[in-house]
């Protein structure tokens, strides 16, 4: 099933869910060997590999990461031909001052907020939400 692509009808179901746990970024090099299980998102960057995963699986795994975020899921389908909705997003919380990383998967839009701010990232995108119904 396709994902929705009317920016209207995305912004009205929203349905931010704040994940369980703390969630970091870390860099390892291409011979780091990892089990995918342990991860929750991978990026390849000619840097390095980006792992985002909870943060107790970075400290056994002896990582270091600088950066401690939520997750918070946005449980509407979006297409990835969506046009707006990131920009939506982020904006709003860029009004409030909260930094956000955005990773678009093929289901669902997942952000990433700085731990302290995930109450009040939750309540700015309930409230674009609210807007748009």
């Amino acid at each position: 099933m396709p994902g929705e692509t009317n920016l209207k009808i995305l912004l009205s179901k929203l349905q931010p869910v704040l994940c369980e746990g703390d969630f970091v970024f870390a860099s390892v090099d291409d011979s780091f060997q990892f089990d995918l299980d342990l991860v929750h998102a991978i990026f390849r960057e000619k840097e390095g590999i980006t792992l985002i995963l909870k943060k107790e699986i970075a400290d056994s795994l002896s990582l270091e990461y600088n950066y401690m975020a939520s997750c918070i899921t946005l449980d509407v389908h979006s297409s990835l031909e969506s046009v707006g909705l990131t920009a939506a997003v982020s904006n709003a919380l860029a009004k409030e001052k909260i930094s956000c990383n955005v990773v678009a998967a093929y289901y669902h839009d997942h952000i990433f907020v700085d731990k302290q701010d995930a109450n009040r990232a939750m309540k700015v995108l309930q409230q674009l939400t609210n807007q748009n119904n």
